[in-house]
């Protein structure tokens, strides 16, 4: 019976919709990919490339343009979506809580649009998957104690861990560019220092004193409460509060 009770009170629960329904839409979109074939995610979720790609870009297609978004939900086989959802999955809901569901899905479209724009001036090979939004994850964990000061040692170290293999094994992976882990570490990080929450600043003034000042005086309030000078006063005070209440007493 215990065990039924405490089951029945375990809910399963949307934490992070916006993580949450992208990987669920990427899940549908390859699972109909494969279904078919190959004939949907090439054609409404791959990124073209540049003129000498044999998928360039056509300045007057509105497709094209909205492949420069939508290119981050589709992914060539199963091993590649896997790889991008154990860090979006692991990473998304976290950022998500910290930052919002609306800054995180700005976030995301903002990330997928630089890589799919510098995919077209640059890349001769069409691009897609999420690899771009997972490494945009990856910098903006790290940044747990950024301020204007401090940069923590750990994002410097994943960026320059990240970057260099994208760079030394970026040619051995098929359609996962190297830009587009770059230019999302860059999203990532721009978007660390202008969107991280940060604390308020205390206003000083005459009328409302600072914490410190108010350590300071409360310090100084036990040290006299402790000192014998004070106990003469309050001994004086208790003396002359008695004798006033007996002289009211004598006076009733």
């Amino acid at each position: 019976m215990a065990k039924k009770s405490l089951l029945s009170k375990i809910k399963i629960t949307y934490n992070a919709p916006v993580t949450l329904t992208f990987a669920l839409i990427s899940a549908l979109i390859l699972l109909i990919d494969t279904l078919s074939k190959g004939a949907v995610i090439p054609s409404f979720f791959t990124a073209p490339g540049n003129i000498k790609s044999p998928d360039p870009f056509n300045p007057v297609s509105t497709l094209d343009y909205l492949r420069l978004f939508s290119h981050v939900l589709g992914h060539t086989d199963w091993n590649h979506f896997l790889g991008n959802m154990a860090f979006i999955l692991l990473l998304g809901p976290v950022i998500e809580e910290r930052y919002g569901s609306v800054i995180l899905s700005v976030m995301m479209t903002i990330t997928a649009l630089v890589t799919g724009v510098l995919n077209v001036c640059f890349s001769p090979a069409p691009l897609l998957g999420s690899s771009d939004i997972a490494f945009m994850m990856i910098l903006l964990a790290s940044f747990t104690s950024i301020s204007k000061s401090q940069i923590p040692l750990s994002f410097i170290l994943i960026l320059i861990l990240y970057i260099g293999r994208e760079i030394l094994g970026g040619g051995k992976e098929q359609n996962i560019s190297t830009l587009a882990h770059i230019a999302g570490g860059i999203c990532g990080s721009l978007f660390a220092f202008l969107a991280t929450p940060r604390p308020k600043a205390q206003k000083t003034t005459g009328t409302a004193p600072t914490a410190n000042a108010k350590s300071i005086k409360a310090r100084l309030e036990e040290i006299d409460r402790q000192s014998p000078r004070f106990a003469d006063k309050k001994n004086k005070t208790d003396y002359a509060d008695s004798e006033s209440t007996v002289i009211g007493s004598i006076e009733l």
